[in-house]
């Protein structure tokens, strides 16, 4: 069983930063990619940032590309996503999930690619 527990969330103006971190348990980290999604009232969930086991490629969504910052700890089972210039439109619950396949060197942004999620964490973007 794996546990990935998120937190850093909260309520952060527009033009604020905030960072998320995603502690992950129960079988070897560094031998997975990593990714974190949204979800917004009402809406589906969507992709944010992947990264791979080895951190040597990273995907971005068009709507956070040079905003949002993805990375990881494999010493510390531990991924990142740094958020800067936050919008109003980037309020969501955040969830970091984990790829299904080991060693994968292609991210998917497909959300049943990944088979273990956290519980996720609320972020809110005041204008």
């Amino acid at each position: 069983q794996v546990q990935l527990v998120e937190s850093g969330g909260g309520l952060v103006q527009a033009g604020g930063s905030l960072r998320l971190s995603c502690a992950a348990s129960g079988r070897t980290f560094s031998r997975y990619a990593m990714g974190w999604f949204r979800q917004a009232p009402g809406k589906e969930r969507e992709f944010v940032a992947a990264i791979t086991w080895s951190s040597g490629s990273t995907l971005y969504a068009d709507s956070v590309k040079g905003r949002f910052t993805i990375s990881r700890d494999n010493t510390k089972n531990t991924v990142t996503l740094q958020m800067s210039s936050l919008k109003p439109e980037d309020t969501a619950v955040y969830y970091c999930a984990a790829d299904r396949l080991q060693h994968t060197i292609v991210l998917v942004a497909t959300p049943r690619r990944y088979d273990y999620w956290g519980q996720g964490t609320q972020v809110t973007v005041s204008s």
